[in-house]
């Protein structure tokens, strides 16, 4: 093989010495050619497996293609739901984004055309139809337009046009590589719109994620946290959240089916935990989603509501019983009273009438508790000094009390104003709390058993504090000792009423009962009643 021959070979080059040269270099331009074709393909390609910048997409491929072929104008006429929405133009090299639908090429029959045949044609610009875009067309000197069809895998994306100001001929070897070029751009901007939809609808999902109130989380196969919403990471108790929500977790996860369970945290905190499996197209659980509720507030108003109708019930029922029993009552006090009159003291029936008598009273001081704790009896307010109502009780009750050598101490403030209410009803609640006191030093071993009374204002509210150094109440007996029929006392001693209707008379006064108490170290009642502004009183 000589020099000639082998140079033929590597070229590809087969000329004579005389065109040698020019033919060759003709074949290096072809090979530039070629290799700019396959750049440009190459940068879509890659572009189609990245995060997509549509506008630099097509800024890159216009630079590069105008190396290649001779255009003055393109434009890409994107459809969106069908519809040409968007028209890219890049007449310099630049990408513009126009939402006006009146200024679009679509009007025309040719690109309906273009995109039903698939096929690209030429159109002459002083034939189209007025629009606005002719306009610019023609101000541009553009005389013909190539329609290149843009078709993604299933759909049609839009149509890429070409301007030229001279009636130049479109080379096949050009249309060929348009036809191809459109093709993998096609895939590009389809690829480039479904990445925007599913951004999108992530962004959906996330928002509404973000929106709901209650907690959601979502848990992989060994029941770790695979994502959460604001209200699960704000949780203050989310670890042991999670660890209660374990077992559930593991049996949606085993028997592929939704659950649900409640889950009470400390403080009482109460949650309603719902479970679902999450499947893949296999149907192959692979995460659980736990949807959780605080329904914390609505059981303690359950509660409330529900203690409210036994609250009504027993005072419906204990009204109905105060009426039964004030007739009987009021027979057997009269006569016993009649009976005592007549019969002399020495006589061995005194003692026996004596003890009907005492135990009437009684009887009619339980009707009248029964009475006052079903709002039976009428309330009559008027201005009055809770220091002399204080005295008043401690004229029935200091005998009693120096009898089971109690001491008494008082340290009542001189200057409180008169407040508004029943002085009656207020001294029941003293002498209620006066009771309870004795009863507590009664059962206390203490050889020094006293009870405090002190009266002060604070802030809004006139106090009564009684405090006795008896035997005190249990920590868990506490939210219950309001509750009526409540007692730990002997049944001739009490009846459970005492304080639930003490509570009853201070909230209709406007005040509150509160109490502070240690077991062993005895105990302090507040009786808080509010002052009123002198201009009440006139």
């Amino acid at each position: 093989m000589n020099k000639l021959e082998l140079i033929d070979l590597m070229t590809g080059v087969k000329s004579s010495k005389k065109t040698y040269y020019t033919e060759l270099k003709k074949t290096v331009d072809q090979l530039k050619k070629k290799n700019m074709q396959l750049e440009i393909m190459n940068d879509i390609t890659k572009n189609m497996n990245i995060e997509i910048d549509i506008q630099e997409i097509l800024r890159n491929v216009i630079a590069k293609l105008k190396q290649l072929i001779t255009f003055d104008d393109s434009h890409f006429v994107i459809l969106y739901e069908e519809e040409p929405a968007l028209l890219h133009i890049c007449p310099n090299g630049h990408c513009e984004l126009e939402m006006d639908s009146n200024n679009l090429l679509h009007p025309f029959q040719d690109f309906s055309s273009v995109l039903k045949d698939k096929q690209p044609i030429q159109v002459e610009v002083t034939r189209l139809p007025d629009f606005p875009e002719k306009e610019r067309l023609i101000s541009l000197e553009i005389e013909t337009l190539l329609l290149v069809p843009l078709y993604g895998k299933s759909k049609k994306i839009g149509i890429w046009t070409f301007g030229r100001k001279k009636k130049k001929t479109w080379h096949k070897d050009e249309l060929d590589f348009l036809e191809q070029l459109s093709n993998q751009l096609a895939l590009t901007l389809e690829n480039a719109q479904l990445y925007k939809e599913v951004l999108h609808s992530k962004q959906e999902w996330e928002d509404t994620f973000k929106a709901v109130e209650d907690m959601i989380i979502v848990f992989d196969h060994k029941g770790s946290v695979y994502q959460s919403n604001d209200s699960a990471r704000d949780f203050s108790d989310l670890v042991p959240l999670i660890e209660a929500s374990q077992s559930l977790i593991q049996d949606t996860f085993s028997f592929n089916m939704p659950g649900f369970q409640e889950i009470l945290l400390q403080h009482d905190t109460i949650l309603e935990m719902h479970a679902y499996p999450i499947q893949n197209k296999e149907h192959q659980v692979y995460g659980v989603i736990a949807y959780y509720k605080n329904v914390t507030e609505r059981r303690q108003m359950e509660v409330q509501l529900l203690h409210a109708g036994k609250l009504g019930a027993i005072g419906e029922m204990a009204a109905g019983i105060a009426h039964e029993l004030n007739s009987p009552l009021t027979a057997i006090l009269g006569n016993s009273q009649i009976l005592l009159r007549k019969t002399p003291q020495d006589n061995l029936d005194y003692m026996l009438l004596n003890d009907i008598k005492i135990c009437g009273d009684r009887c009619r001081q339980i009707v009248k508790s029964l009475l006052t704790f079903s709002r039976q009896d009428e309330y009559r307010f008027h201005y009055y000094s809770v220091n002399e109502a204080i005295h008043q009780v401690l004229n029935l009750l200091k005998f009693q009390l120096g009898k089971k050598q109690i001491s008494l101490h008082l340290s009542l403030q001189e200057d409180l104003p008169f407040i508004k209410g029943s002085q009656p009803q207020i001294e029941q609640i003293i002498i209620n709390l006066l009771l309870n006191a004795k009863d507590a030093l009664d059962e206390s071993a203490l050889t020094e058993k006293s009870i405090a009374i002190t009266t002060y204002s604070e802030d809004e509210f006139m106090v009564i504090q009684v405090t006795d150094n008896g035997t005190g109440i249990e920590k868990e007996r506490l939210p219950f000792i309001f509750h009526p029929f409540h007692t730990t006392k002997d049944r001739e001693k009490g009846t459970g009423l005492g304080l639930s209707v003490s509570l009853g008379i201070a909230k209709d006064h406007g005040g509150k009962i509160d109490v502070l108490s240690t077991p062993g170290k005895g105990s302090t009642f507040f009786l808080r009643l509010p002052l009123q502004a002198e201009k009440e009183r006139g």
